[in-house]
């Protein structure tokens, strides 16, 4: 069954470059241009590590990741909070410029000010990068925020759209609603009132039910919001990363997956693999109902990405 109006048949995906040259370093490319294309946007996502010695691991996994040819990538503004933007910005800069692939660079406003603010962006639009994720950010324990110049990602959406009006702007969407909202109809208002602050695109939270996204997407259409939507998809890998996800997205848990665990739960390696299918089986199910793209969360894993991309191409050839 089609769920979306803006139908595109499985043949599209991982269609080649739409021109040689668009997404090379130099002159960047607004990733909402990717969505106005009509075709459906395959992503990744990477976090910058916590210790320096691990970064030429990360650049390995890149230089696989990026023969993938994703639509664009996207860097987690720091690993576990540890507010390093300066690796954001290199890692991000070197898949733009180095690596040809487009990238988008996340940047959490929680515990910023304007001054830090504008020196990201700045950094940013001096290595070729015009997208940009904007999120709030986890609320450190104890912090009153109340005084806090950015308290909500709209904030922050606002302020760069007002300032940096060239630069294309992403927001995070929960399929779900968000866990601090009450009930679901003040999480989809609040995401209205990003896409109406000036967000160009949304990016979804994981979830492991596909009938979670469609009647999102559905509802997120009544509300006015009709911007594109890429479905954040995360494969299981443990139980304690399923524990972690749970607890800190409030993420659904179908039976399905309750039998994986307990299946491979003395079998870690069956369980990946196992999780992966799963995550698969999922994109495939998303991109021939019609979405705007597929984000996987790649956890710096290349043979995710490679096995979810591989399952594609084998659908698209079936």
């Amino acid at each position: 069954m089609t769920f979306f109006n803006r139908f595109v048949i499985i043949n599209n995906i991982l269609d080649p470059p739409l021109e040689e040259g668009l997404s090379i370093g130099g002159k960047g490319m607004r990733i909402n241009e990717l969505y106005n294309q009509k075709r459906q946007v395959i992503s990744l996502e990477i976090f910058p590590p916590k210790k320096e010695d691990s970064l030429n691991s990360l650049y390995e996994a890149m230089h696989e990741l990026t023969s993938l040819s994703p639509d664009f990538i996207s860097v987690t503004y720091s690993a576990g909070g540890s507010g390093n933007s300066e690796k954001t910005v290199q890692i991000a800069s070197d898949i733009k410029n180095k690596y040809n692939t487009e990238s988008l660079a996340h940047l959490t406003c929680i515990s910023a000010d304007e001054t830090s603010i504008d020196n990201y962006v700045k950094m940013l639009m001096d290595n070729n990068i015009q997208n940009i994720l904007a999120l709030r950010g986890d609320i450190p324990k104890g912090v009153d925020i109340s005084r806090n110049r950015f308290k909500y990602a709209k904030d922050l959406i606002f302020y760069i759209k007002d300032k940096y009006p060239s630069l294309c702007i992403g927001a995070a969407a929960y399929p779900e609603g968000h866990a601090d909202c009450d009930n679901f109809e003040d999480s989809l208002e609040h995401l209205k009132e990003k896409v109406d602050g000036g967000a160009d695109f949304l990016i979804t939270q994981l979830f492991f039910d596909n009938l979670y996204f469609y009647n999102f997407y559905e509802k997120a259409l009544k509300k006015g919001i009709n911007i594109p939507i890429s479905a954040g998809i995360m494969p299981i890998l443990s139980r304690s990363q399923i524990e972690k996800m749970i607890f800190m997205c409030g993420a659904s848990l179908p039976s399905k997956i309750v039998r994986l665990l307990n299946k491979y739960e003395n079998d870690s390696h069956s369980l990946k693999m196992a999780g992966i299918e799963y995550a698969a089986n999922q994109i495939i199910d998303l991109c021939k109902n019609g979405v705007d793209g597929v984000h996987i969360y790649t956890m710096n894993q290349p043979i995710i990405a490679r096995e979810c991309i591989n399952r594609l191409k084998e659908a698209k050839n079936g």
